[in-house]
């Protein structure tokens, strides 16, 4: 079965375009390697994902004959994912949650302030 397709039917990403798209980025390797969204992929293989900023992993246990539900799974693939990269998630999300996005406009009156008290003191 095809990379593309096997990401879309173990529910990896939500249609086949962006399965397939990710492969064209490069976010998804097979066995360490980057591969194209047509790489055919067999039981056994492992494979690399980066989505949201995390490298997931996981071994092809079985190929599914069509799309399958969310609880069925973890019959078809074994997740080797390191804790450590959902530890990673949880600071991302802390260290982003306080920041403005970019384009928001101006700053705001306290962040003014915060600006001119930063200056203030690195001019001293």
């Amino acid at each position: 079965m095809r990379i593309d397709k096997y990401l879309w039917h173990t529910r990896y990403f939500k249609t086949r375009n962006i399965a397939s798209t990710a492969c064209k980025k490069g976010q998804v390797k097979v066995n360490g390697q980057v591969v194209k969204p047509s790489r055919e992929v067999y039981p056994s293989d492992e494979i690399t994902v980066r989505k949201n900023q995390i490298n997931l992993q996981f071994t092809i246990l079985d190929i599914p004959s069509n799309r399958i539900g969310a609880k069925l799974v973890d019959m078809y693939r074994k997740d080797t994912t390191p804790k450590e990269a959902f530890e990673n998630e949880e600071l991302l999300k802390y260290a982003k949650s306080y920041y403005r996005k970019k384009g928001t406009g101006r700053p705001t009156k306290k962040d003014r302030r915060e600006i001119d008290d930063y200056l203030d003191d690195e001019s001293e």
